[in-house]
């Protein structure tokens, strides 16, 4: 399973044929959405930079919140991660 793959199940937004309504974290964070609010290009580059070893969901569920809101605050125009994630849902939901 890849690292997208993995961040797609934690965000519960794993595109299936069942529920064409749910985004994939590929579309969510896109790289004109990276590109905007970070230096980054992609949310996978994002996390390698930030130092966020991820190989499991298990690893992503104990991601530390702190440490993780630090690194967006640091590394992008958000404060904290929700402000990220409430962000790119309602660019997508503009398209």
């Amino acid at each position: 399973m890849s690292l997208e793959d993995l961040m797609i199940d934690l965000q519960g937004q794993k595109t299936n044929q069942e529920d064409p309504n749910q985004i994939s974290l590929e579309d969510l964070f896109n790289e004109t959405f990276m590109s905007k609010y970070s230096s980054y290009k992609s949310f996978e580059e994002f996390l390698i930079k930030g130092n966020f070893q991820v190989n499991s969901e298990e690893d992503i569920n104990n991601l530390p919140d702190e440490f993780f809101d630090r690194h967006v605050n640091r590394e992008t125009k958000f404060a904290d991660w929700k402000s990220m994630l409430e962000t790119a849902n309602k660019e997508y939901e503009r398209k």
